[in-house]
């Protein structure tokens, strides 16, 4: 019996040494000394008769056997704490939430959250990923992922969080050197910047089902460059209004065709639980469709 509680201890101790990326980071999930830890991770070496981690003075990697093991092991810890986490309340939720987000909300919205969240939920470390692709929830190991527009895996749970109203926006130095386009049409004779997927240029589709894939002199996959891009004046940007809502009410920036609306965006939060999802999970979700309901009241 004290090999089984040694070992688990040893388990727990190494998957979240290697979530968190510390053994103080992990001491403090864990509620135990980093050199507790450690030790621990030690013993769970010397046990199995590899080296799972190389330690240096300022990092830890793991090896190629601590990768294997890793990817084995730490579905097994995750489920153990997801069983307990079922049993608790709201307010004792505990340990670490892996989210992952594009940088327009990740950056401008979600970045604004935290404060909340964490007040709300003192118990959970939240860990935001910023990732302008669509990331892999298991093989990563992230809990939540936020994706905006269609849903192209449908093995994944989602929940639906809000709707985005997409804009064109341009800096009004911009305008008034360029001019305000009246028309669509107008928008061949502008410098337009544009998002990039792995599918190539973002396009622009408005209410009334006409579309086009601008030309422009810059690209980028990020959302929160292509912000900054557009407050710089480089050209017409198309952001979700809710990441430049700061920017058009301090006059940073001027809505480009605001007779021309554009159809919104569905946001999800999608995940890989199933119908068993943590309860952590399902309190960062709720608390998202809270705060975007607040926002759009």
């Amino acid at each position: 019996m004290t090999a089984i509680v040694d070992t688990s201890a040893g388990l727990a101790a190494f998957v979240r040494t290697i979530e968190t990326g510390s053994f103080s980071d992990a001491a403090r999930l864990l509620g135990a000394s980093p050199s507790a830890v450690s030790k621990s991770v030690a013993r769970l070496e010397a046990r199995l008769g590899v080296r799972l981690i190389q330690r240096s003075t300022r990092t830890l990697a793991l090896t190629a056997e601590g990768a294997l093991y890793f990817e084995r092991v730490a579905p097994l810890i995750q489920a153990l704490a997801d069983a307990e986490q079922a049993l608790r309340t709201p307010d004792d939720v505990s340990g670490l939430l892996r989210v992952a987000a594009p940088s327009d909300l990740g950056r401008t919205v979600f970045a604004g959250w935290a404060e909340r969240f964490a007040r709300a939920h003192p118990r959970l470390k939240l860990e935001l990923g910023i990732a302008d692709r669509q990331v892999d929830l298991i093989r990563e190991g992230y809990d939540v992922a936020i994706r905006v527009g269609a849903l192209l895996d449908n093995r994944l749970t989602a929940r639906r969080l809000t709707t985005l109203q997409p804009v064109l926006v341009a800096a009004p130095a911009y305008l008034a050197r360029r001019g305000q386009p009246a028309e669509r049409a107008d928008l061949a004779e502008h410098a337009c910047l544009r998002y990039l997927t792995p599918a190539g240029p973002f396009p622009w589709t408005w209410a009334d089902g006409s579309s086009l894939v601008p030309d422009g002199p810059f690209d980028t996959n990020d959302g929160v460059v292509l912000r900054q891009a557009a407050l710089a004046g480089a050209g017409i940007a198309q952001l979700a209004r809710i990441a430049v809502a700061d920017d058009l009410a301090a006059g940073r920036l001027d809505i480009v065709l605001p007779h021309l609306p554009m159809p919104g965006l569905e946001v999800h939060a999608l995940h890989a639980y199933g119908r068993q999802a943590p309860q952590r999970v399902r309190l960062f979700i709720a608390f998202l469709q809270q705060q975007f309901a607040a926002d759009h009241a």
